[in-house]
């Protein structure tokens, strides 16, 4: 479907994902063993206010903060509790988002503190690998299929798995938007075909084991059933005619 461009959205959206990249950027660098939970979302809420905007997962009704923030075997909605301390070695996931000129920016990166493990190294390449071939099938006209079948393919050729209860979307005016984009390749989502101008929040969820996830007592927190360690790759796309933008890149 042919949409009208709006650039006064997507100059706003520009600026924030910019900023939101470099708090994100900042905070792998900062997190180390020892800190608790509630200490990312304190540094993550001070940086974004520091910016001029405002956090966005706040805005989820029910939700009251900046950050989830996982380790290990949860993969997303973790409320960044204080007494959640990280430990040598643990895989951390931070997600998070903000708001500037009534506009939404999303994004998640997953990483190890030290000491690193060469292990669960090379498991968090393969995810960065499955979002940089997901998002090069971006462009208008390409379908929401093309995209999950790239990511899909490589978390499944490294022998990991692809987890399917949860999805990316579309992001902007709201913070969750059509279309769903999810990690598994559906058939459905052939019908659902880019737009130039549109913005997407393209998302790599994957496990070591098995993909099957839970909810957690918290009512928020999604973990994997197994025990198994579990990423997050996340970037806020802008879709061009050609091509796309990744608004939350790393400078």
């Amino acid at each position: 479907m042919t949409q009208k461009v709006d650039h006064t959205r997507i100059k706003a959206m520009r600026e924030g994902g910019q900023v939101l990249a470099q708090i994100r950027d900042s905070l792998v660098d900062w997190v180390e063993p020892g800190m608790s939970f509630s200490q990312i979302e304190a540094k993550a809420t001070e940086l974004i206010k520091k910016a001029g905007m405002k956090p966005s997962f706040s805005t989820v009704p029910g939700y009251h903060w900046t950050t989830c923030v996982m380790k290990n075997d949860e993969l997303c909605h973790g409320i960044p509790k204080k007494n959640r301390k990280i430990k040598p070695s643990d895989l951390v996931t931070v997600d998070l988002g903000l708001i500037n000129q009534g506009y939404h920016l999303d994004t998640t990166v997953s990483f190890q503190v030290e000491p690193k493990t060469p292990q669960i190294q090379e498991f968090l390449a393969v995810g960065r690998k499955a979002l940089k071939k997901a998002i090069n099938k971006v462009k208008a006209g390409a379908s929401v299929y093309q995209v999950s079948q790239a990511m899909e393919r490589v978390l499944t050729r490294h022998g990991l798995g692809v987890v399917y209860q949860l999805t990316g979307h579309g992001v902007g005016e709201e913070l969750h938007m059509d279309p769903v984009i999810p990690c598994v390749a559906t058939p459905d989502s052939k019908r659902d075909i880019l737009s130039e101008g549109q913005t997407i929040a393209v998302e790599v969820m994957y496990t070591q084991g098995e993909p099957h996830l839970e909810l957690a007592e918290d009512g928020w927190t999604y973990k994997t059933v197994d025990g198994s360690l579990s990423a997050m790759f996340e970037e806020t796309v802008l879709v061009t005619k050609k091509g796309y933008e990744i608004l939350t890149k790393s400078f």
